[in-house]
């Protein structure tokens, strides 16, 4: 497959973005109905042509055809079949590629399946998909055109980046740009509402699932890798506050604000305001992550090197897409009717205080991020804001927050009685108290405040089930009642527990990993033994292996607990061969949810070697805390509420035996 091919399909793209941008915005503007079904079609073929030009890279990575200048700065034929495919997107085009094959994907799910939309409504958000499409795919053939010839064609490619070659990476950057992407529908649907001048409680239905699906594989992609660099980089972490990380985080916390927001706005008709803005800023977030990870202003592990021109193309896109949508804001904001009112204490009331700790901890997080770069560009200063920093800001912000998030499902819309949550929620409060005396009993002279977070995340999980129990009468009623209301409850309301518990799980593997860590760095010879946490490592040496297109160097460790071998550890210091780069492979061992961490320096000439030992209490739950939260937010999108458009009246059915379950949200 030529890769001509691939460049003509993206001009071919661009030409129909271009008409998905304008005719259907024209067609609503004058109320023709031919001229806004244009948006439809048009975006299944710009879509089409978008993924044969991705097909197109891919067969080029797979058969190595290194007259593709971007497969031979990012391949070589030994490397495996995995990464020849995570090749594609390894590297600054091609990954641009996907995004805006990602982009593509959505425009076309709202053209296949939004057929309960107003006609209106739909022509204008695709036409707004369509002006960010043209954007980047201009920005694609202008400054990062994926299918640049080399003549002559060399031999064999550079390789990958061997940071890159590994599964978690391969599956990474695919879902964390679901999770940019996704939130453009969000930010396609306020500036269209903006453009109509109407916003109601069926805009906030149609567009929590879209929000949804952003917000779920975000997590997922922030989590992988997360995971990616605990394991990979050798360094024994989980989270640095890098830039880049914090570029996916703020995003996360906007779009987990906009979620709740939602809730309010379908439920009670309120905060649509608020709403819309806040479906502008995270996209807009998303676009900033962009900027920082492509301009060369950032130096890190997760960013592309690559020329100012693309980091100003990327600049000027910021500051139409973001300047522009906020001066709509500013414009048709002040014309939207204001919702129902209700009191501070009420479930209404505790979502907005959800959101105002999310937005104040976003911009903590976004203040420490920019006020370096912003300094050094206005001044040439350079300073370093470190975790220090964010653990002091965004800590006591999320506390309140973690408290308040059990409070709100038990509290009634409108006007809610403090006094009786508190009451019901006994049992969720006791066993976080008696969780703090459990842990401060057996930690007794350890961190002082681990144990009190340990309790607040007890109290999480318990508040998250206890919600669930309320609901189906667990206890109180029959057997044969609850499990009845246990098949009415609504999924979303299993969800929203199941996402809830998923935060306090993770909130005990954080506790257990950075209260209760150990850490050993020793320099062993053949034969000797080191003792960590009831493990026994004794170094049998150093040894080579060969890999398809690496060389190890093996530090085997033979592992014993309690005087009685249970299997051998293997960290390498691995170079890969077309590079010559090398990379530190940790070994890791798992007791339950508990693992230890073995991670090489370099080999000496007398056959010993520096090694880095950590024992890492529950720090399996960080990340199988994250899975529940996926798991929670697809249990919610299966609802049939969160899948469909605008309410449609129900027809009259004898009354139920069984008393209608509360909706969740």
């Amino acid at each position: 497959m030529s890769p001509e091919i691939g460049h003509y399909a993206l001009v071919l793209a661009l030409a129909l973005a271009l008409i998905q941008s304008v005719i259907p915005v024209w067609g609503a503007r004058k109320g023709d109905a031919v001229l806004m079904g244009i948006a439809g079609p048009v975006a299944l073929g710009q879509f089409l042509f978008i993924a044969l030009a991705f097909a197109t890279l891919t067969h080029a990575y797979l058969v190595s055809d290194f007259s593709v200048e971007n497969v031979y700065l990012n391949s070589h034929p030994a490397q495996p079949l995995i990464y020849k495919i995570s090749g594609v997107w390894g590297n600054h085009e091609g990954s641009m590629l996907l995004w805006v094959l990602i982009l593509g994907l959505f425009s076309a799910l709202v053209a296949a399946f939004g057929r309960n939309l107003p006609l209106s409504l739909k022509a204008n958000v695709l036409a707004v998909q369509g002006w960010i499409t043209v954007a980047f795919l201009l920005f694609i053939l202008k400054t990062s055109n994926p299918f640049t010839r080399l003549a002559p064609a060399p031999l064999e490619g550079r390789d990958l980046n061997p940071l890159l070659q590994d599964p978690g990476l391969a599956i990474h950057p695919p879902l964390l740009y679901v999770g940019y992407v996704g939130f453009s529908m969000s930010f396609a649907f306020a500036v269209a509402a903006l453009i109509d001048g109407r916003i109601d409680a069926a805009w906030a239905r149609w567009v929590r699932p879209w929000a949804l699906t952003a917000w779920m594989f975000l997590t997922a992609g922030i989590s992988m890798g997360s995971f990616w660099a605990y394991y990979e980089l050798g360094w024994g972490g989980w989270w640095f506050w890098d830039p880049v990380e914090n570029a996916s985080l703020m995003p996360w916390l906007a779009g987990t604000a906009l979620l709740h927001s939602a809730i309010v706005m379908e439920k009670r008709d309120a905060l649509k305001v608020w709403t819309v803005l806040l479906a502008i800023l995270t996209f807009s977030l998303s676009l900033l992550g962009t900027f920082l990870v492509r301009s060369g202003v950032l130096t890190s592990v997760h960013a592309f090197a690559v020329d100012p021109e693309r980091g100003v193309f990327i600049l000027g896109i910021l500051m139409v897409f973001i300047g522009g949508s906020l001066a709509l804001y500013a414009w048709r904001a002040p014309l939207l009717k204001q919702g129902g009112l209700f009191a501070p204490v009420s479930r209404e009331g505790a979502l907005v205080l959800n959101n105002l700790f999310l937005t104040a901890a976003c911009a903590a997080v976004f203040v420490g991020t920019l006020y370096p770069l912003a300094l050094e560009a206005l001044t040439g200063a350079k300073i370093s804001v470190g975790p220090p920093f964010f653990n002091w800001t965004f800590g006591p912000l999320m506390v309140p927050l973690l408290v308040v998030m059990v409070f709100g499902p038990f509290l009634a819309w409108k006007r809610g009685d403090l006094y009786g949550v508190a009451q019901r929620m006994t049992w969720a409060i006791g066993l976080g108290v008696g969780a703090v005396l459990a842990a401060y009993a057996v930690t007794w002279g350890g961190p002082v405040l681990a144990p009190v977070a340990i309790g607040l995340a007890i109290y999480i999980i318990a508040g998250a089930l206890l919600d669930v129990f309320e609901r189906i009468q667990l206890f109180r009623a029959a057997a044969s009642v609850s499990l009845a209301r246990a098949k009415g409850l609504p999924r979303s309301a299993w969800g929203t527990a199941l996402a809830h518990a998923g935060i306090g799980v993770m909130l005990l593997g954080i506790v257990g990993e950075t209260a209760y860590r150990q850490e050993l760095i020793v320099q062993v010879k053949p034969g000797e033994t080191v003792s960590i946490a009831g493990y026994d490592l004794t170094f049998e040496g150093l040894f080579p292996e060969t890999g398809p297109n690496y060389r190890d160097v093996v530090a085997r460790l033979r592992v014993a607990e309690g005087g009685v071998a249970t299997g051998f550890l293997n960290p390498a210091k691995r170079v890969f061969t077309a590079r010559n780069m090398p990379t530190t492979e940790a070994a890791l061992k798992t007791r339950w949810l508990s693992q230890l961490y073995v991670s090489p320096g370099e080999p000496a000439a007398d056959g010993s070697i520096a090694l880095r030992f950590y024992y890492k209490p529950m720090v399996l739950l960080i990340w199988i805390g994250t899975l529940f939260m996926v798991f929670g937010g697809l249990m919610s999108l299966s609802d049939r509420r969160l899948r469909v458009g605008a309410p449609k009246p129900a027809a009259r059915r004898a009354a139920p035996a069984v008393a209608p379950v509360e909706a969740a949200e």
